[in-house]
This record gives structure tokens, sequence and C-alpha cells, in this order.
């Protein structure tokens, strides 16, 4: 509801809900119009005329007829007609109008005139024309439903939900229940598998659901120092993806620590909350209307960036407003619960906000650097900054290189190509021996299509760098992962 008692001076100058007007052009409906429209389709806004472009106050010379007319070329020229009022408000003898825009609940709102029918949003601080794909959000917004609660085109008899389930029980200590594929949304009334369903599923079909990881090195992607050192394209289960990826970003991160008196104080390249939120964000919040577009995730020397598909919901820029403020707004909400219900992330509070709050605690590092958001009307950027970059002035270069376990001082100085391959086959020799402690090195060659020799290597390198071992004998003992990190990290996951 507009805030009609609001302060004039408090309006000037606003972007995304407000507009100015020095005068009503009725001969150019379409210059006002269009702000209408974008109002009534986004979360409402003012429209003040009789003030200019660099803030004066000039008032109009007909107030109360301009607004007669106002209403007239509304009730004319929009469909279907926004709820509206009205306001004469007099500033220093000088007299403007004040048009109200309720935020509608039967979206779109089109404006009819010039042989076009047109839908606009706001986007910062202007109303542009709605494309395809914010005209179906629109017309889902208007119809009360969401991308994620919409019936998919696959079947729910040909897909398997056994990460949900696994995932469900390790949460929740109890199983999941086949009538509860219908309270949570998976199914629906129906029994039609809704989008959600498919994006839970173990093999989503969903294509623009994946993840591309990426692990540049250097500063950017075109420095000249050579190919990605790691690199992962991730599909199936948005669940298993968060998984994925946050693995991803650890197993391409260090940690640096240092002894304090009566304890060791660790700090991590990036704060896993910070990494797992923004991740989580990034799957729950994106434009899955969006075709032929992935969420990437990008890590350099000296920063991590993530991208995913939409902006914000309302049209507002991030980077115009605080991020420690903004109401966290769910694009999908089918997905935001699954996720909250399994405690990968909380049911209220902004993101952001959360983000910005785990790097809080290293503020005291010289080279610390605050969380950053972009965004535009297609796009969400986000870009954490590596707290070890540049920073070795408060580790005890000594004590950090103890950290170095067995051989991976050696392994870090190995070419970009070994690295990039023994990343890979490592984290498939996690997910093997995770499903399946008594695997064979021939199995582990055949799933990962290498030959037995090579998975030998990377066997002996994981041994030799205490991340997994082999309990009892050759025939019948098992592996078991000791990495401590993993183990922590799918225990909270």
């Amino acid at each position: 509801m507009i805030d009609m008692d609001i302060d004039i001076h408090t309006l000037v100058g606003e972007a995304t809900t407000y507009d100015k007007k020095l005068m009503l052009e009725i001969k150019k409906p379409k210059s006002w119009l269009k702000s209408v429209s974008a109002f009534a389709n986004g979360e409402g806004g003012t429209l003040i005329f009789g003030i200019s472009d660099d803030d004066r106050i000039l008032g109009l010379a007909d107030a109360k007829g301009d607004a007669e007319k106002i209403s007239e070329e509304i009730k004319s020229k929009l469909d279907p007609i926004p709820a509206v009022s009205l306001e004469l408000k007099d500033i220093d003898g000088k007299t403007l109008v004040l048009l109200h825009v309720c935020p509608g609940q039967e979206t779109p709102y089109y404006y009819i005139g010039d042989k076009q029918r047109l839908a606009f949003v706001r986007i910062g601080n202007e109303s542009v024309t709605a494309d395809r794909t914010q005209l179906k959000a629109l017309v889902l917004k208007g119809s009360g439903r969401t991308f994620d609660s919409l019936p998919s085109n696959y079947r729910f008899g040909d897909m398997a939900f056994s990460k949900l389930k696994s995932v469900h029980y390790k949460r929740l200590q109890r199983s999941f229940e086949d009538n509860e594929f219908v309270s949570w949304g998976i199914i629906d009334e129906n029994g039609k598998l809704t989008n959600a369903g498919a994006l839970l599923a173990d093999e989503s079909p969903v294509r623009q659901s994946r993840i591309f990881c990426t692990r540049w090195n250097g500063l950017d992607m075109t420095n000249g120092l050579g190919e990605a050192i790691d690199d992962v394209e991730l599909e199936g289960c948005v669940i298993g993806q968060l998984q994925d990826a946050v693995s991803f970003v650890r197993n391409n991160s260090r940690k640096k620590w240092w002894k304090e008196n009566d304890h060791r104080e660790e700090l991590p390249d990036y704060p896993e909350r910070a990494v797992t939120e923004t991740i989580a964000n990034a799957i729950i919040h994106r434009d899955y209307m969006q075709m032929g577009s992935e969420i990437h995730i990008d890590m350099y020397d000296n920063r991590l960036e993530i991208y995913s598909p939409g902006g914000m919901m309302d049209g507002r820029l991030i980077q115009q407003l605080n991020p420690l403020t903004v109401p966290s707004k769910r694009r999908n909400p089918l997905l935001a619960d699954f996720f909250s219900r399994l405690g990968l992330m909380e049911r209220r509070g902004s993101g952001m906000k959360k983000i910005i709050d785990s790097y809080k605690r290293f503020e005291c590092l010289s080279n610390y650097h605050i969380p950053e958001f972009q965004s535009n009307v297609s796009e969400f950027h986000v870009m954490l900054w590596n707290l070890n970059y540049g920073s070795d002035s408060v580790i005890d270069e000594k004590e950090f290189l103890k950290e170095v376990i067995g051989t991976e001082k050696e392994f870090l100085k190995e070419d970009n190509k070994f690295r990039k391959e023994f990343l890979k086959a490592q984290r498939m020799i996690y997910k093997m021996i995770s499903v399946n402690p008594k695997i064979t090195i021939a199995e582990m060659a055949v799933n990962i299509g290498l030959s037995d020799r090579q998975v030998r290597k990377y066997i002996k390198r994981m041994t030799d760098m205490r991340f997994i071992v082999r309990e009892g004998g050759r025939k019948n003992g098992i592996w078991k992962i000791i990495d401590s990190d993993y183990e922590k990290f799918f225990e909270r996951i």
C-alpha cells in the first residue's frame, strides 16, 4: 500500500518506485503511462507531476484538470485497469499531482495505444518493454503460479529421487514417504510431475538447471597463463548440484592456519557459509525460464564469481540498494521450501546479509573486501574475495607448510594438466567410495574411463595425502574417506 502521507522530499530522487514528470504530456500518453504499467506489473510506485529532472518543484498550472485527464487516460489506455489513487499536494505555493499506483494482482497490465499492446516493467529508474521471458513471468504472477509449481513435460514414473530421499533421511532422521511427493509439490493434485519435481529428480531432465564450475589459472580467463586448472559441468538433482558445487570450491581452495596460545586459528580462502549460501541462493532464485542459460561459478586466484540467470524480481538493481536490508523474495518458492525443510538454508532472512556476515569476522585482515553484488534485468552476480590472497603476513609460513600433508607440496608444483585431471578423478573417486566402499580399482577405472594404472596412481596420491585409506585385506577390505574437510562438509549438507 502506498503511503500517501509521505514527505514529498523523500520521494524525489528515488529510482525504482518513483518517477518524475515536469508536466502532463497529454499528446504523448505513452511517455508516462508506461510507468503506470511498469508499477502495476511490479511492486507499485508513484508518478509525481510538476517536478523537473533536476528535482526542482515547479508545480502544475491546472493540477485539478490534469488529475482528471490522468484518470481518463488510465481508464482508456491500460488493460486491465490498475488500482490507482490521485493526490494533489501543495508545496511552497505550487501544486503537484501524485499518482499512486498499487501493485497489481492481474498482471500483465498492458498499455494500449499507437496500434500497440505492450507491457512494461521497472528496471532501475526506467520503465522498459517486457521481453518474452518477463512477459511469461507476469502471466504466471497474474495466475497466482510460479515456474516451479507448473506441471512439467515429464512423467513422474520415469524419475528416481534417491538423492532427495537420502538427504531427507540424513537431515530429518526419517524416511521420505510416498504421500510427501504431493505435500512437497513434487507432483500436483493431478499426479503430474511439477517443474520443481523435475529439478529434484536424480537425472534431472531440465537442461538449463546445470552449473558450470571453472578454476582459472590467474586473475582472469584471458591472461595467457594457460587453460583452466579444473572444470566440471554439474547436472542432475539440484540438491546434489549444491553439494558438488561447494565441494568443487573446497577442492580448489586452500586453508592456512596459525597457532595461538591455546588453539589453532584457521583462515580459509572463502568462508564456507558464504559459499554455500551464495550457491544455494543462485539455485533457488535463478530464472529457469531463461532457456540456454546456466549458473556459472568461476574461481580465480583472488576471487570467486557466481553468476545466475535472472535479475531482482522487482526490477531494482542490487548495486543501488543496501544488501543488508533487502528482503528475501522467492522466485521459486517450492524449491526454497525444499531447501529450508532439509536445513540447507534458513527459511527466513536475506541471503545477502548472511553472506556478508560470514565475512565480518575476517574484517581485521589488511586485504579484507566485503562481498560484492551486481544485477541487471537478466543477470545476478556475486563476488567473494579470497581471504588469503596477498595476506601471507599474518601466517607463519613454516607452520602453514606443515599443513601441506605428504606430497601436496610436490602436487602443487605439478603442471596444470595433471592437477586438473587429478582433481576430477579425486571428486569421482570420493563419490564412488561413498556409494560402494568395497569398489575395486578395476571398477573405478571403468566408471572414470581411465586405465587401471592411472587410477592406481591417483589412489596412491590420495593415500599419500591422507585423503583415503584402505582398511582390511586386498580382497575383502574397504575404502574409507579420511579427508576431514570432505566428511564434515557432507555431515553439514
